[in-house]
């Protein structure tokens, strides 16, 4: 028997999720080109370390672009209430595998928002500092010491974000049915009754 389905996003919010997901994959590589010299081998993918240094950049500005687009979509959405702490106090259940004992979520679980907003701090953290030091354009107007810091606080931001995009895609592969929503646009009812029942019950009601 055909299960029904439900629209979880629109055709333009994929797009721009699959960009942001380019942008960061191209973004990381040029980036790790100069993280450590053992890593320096990347910049071959991008035409040799002139050119990764002038492609980082502008692929890492891409990126935030791309994601402030989904950012100030979902936001509201990804806000932390009472029932997302009631729902990370039940998260070692969700471990386990044990589903049915968690309390009910919305369209995001508490997990799926510390994710978000780890994302959207540090790529805050990576755009700020990332202008401080960017040569020839801003460099010049902070002192070597300023620079240095901004570089610190760059690397640290970049590995939280890695981590969280880490977490994201395991997530989604973890979840059974949920690579659906970003490659097809649509996620089973028995999907969205048993991960996001709140959402559900919601999108139900406006049918």
């Amino acid at each position: 028997m055909t299960q029904r389905l439900i629209q979880r996003y629109r055709d333009s919010d994929r797009m721009n999720h699959w960009f942001i997901a380019i942008m960061f994959f191209l973004a990381a590589l040029s980036g790790l080109a100069f993280f450590h010299p053992s890593l320096y081998f990347f910049s071959n993918l991008f035409g040799g370390g002139q050119w990764t240094r002038i492609l980082h950049p502008f692929l890492g500005v891409l990126m935030v672009v791309g994601f402030l687009g989904l950012f100030f979509k979902l936001w509201r959405q990804n806000l932390i209430n009472a029932r997302d702490r009631e729902w990370a106090k039940h998260a070692g259940r969700m471990f386990k595998g044990d589903k049915d004992g968690m309390p009910p979520a919305g369209k995001y679980n508490y997990g799926q928002k510390v994710v978000f907003w780890l994302m959207a701090l540090s790529l805050l953290v990576l755009v700020v500092t990332g202008f401080m030091f960017w040569r020839p354009w801003f460099a010049p107007f902070f002192s070597i010491g300023v620079m240095r810091v901004a570089v610190l606080l760059h690397a640290i931001a970049a590995v939280v974000l890695v981590l969280s995009v880490i977490v994201h895609v395991y997530a989604a592969i973890w979840v059974k049915g949920t690579m659906r929503a970003m490659t097809r646009g649509t996620v089973t009812e028995n999907w969205a009754r048993l991960n996001h029942p709140l959402w559900h019950e919601e999108v139900s009601r406006h049918r």
